[in-house]
């Protein structure tokens, strides 16, 4: 098991920068692939970030040059630095580690843009 605790979240205002972390705990031994996911009202959930054990990343077209995505495999933790916020990047946003058995997911945390 995994568990995964978000924090960071919180209100940013358009053009400014917010940084999310998620701290794993558990089997982390196990974790091949940590990133984040997000949810915006009426809207499905999406990928935003992930991270590989091996460095690389994947981002959706909508972030790419504005979020960036790290990790800190001696803390177990995942980053997400979110700069240039648009109103459109307001969501929940889910932290996740995957496994071969499965992916784990964070409780999620509030990220609201506006002005």
């Amino acid at each position: 098991q995994v568990q995964l605790v978000e924090s960071g979240g919180g209100l940013g205002q358009p053009g400014g920068s917010l940084r999310l972390s998620c701290e794993a705990s558990g089997s982390t031994f196990s974790i091949h692939t940590m990133g984040w996911h997000r949810q915006a009202p009426g809207k499905e959930r999406e990928l935003v970030a992930r991270m590989r054990n091996s460095g690389s990343a994947d981002y959706t077209d909508s972030v790419k040059g504005r979020f960036t995505i790290s990790r800190d495999n001696a803390k177990n933790t995942v980053y997400l630095q979110m700069d240039s916020l648009k109103p459109e990047d307001t969501a929940i946003y889910y932290c996740t580690a995957g496994t071969y058995a499965r992916v784990y997911w964070g409780q999620g945390t509030q990220v609201t843009v506006s002005s």
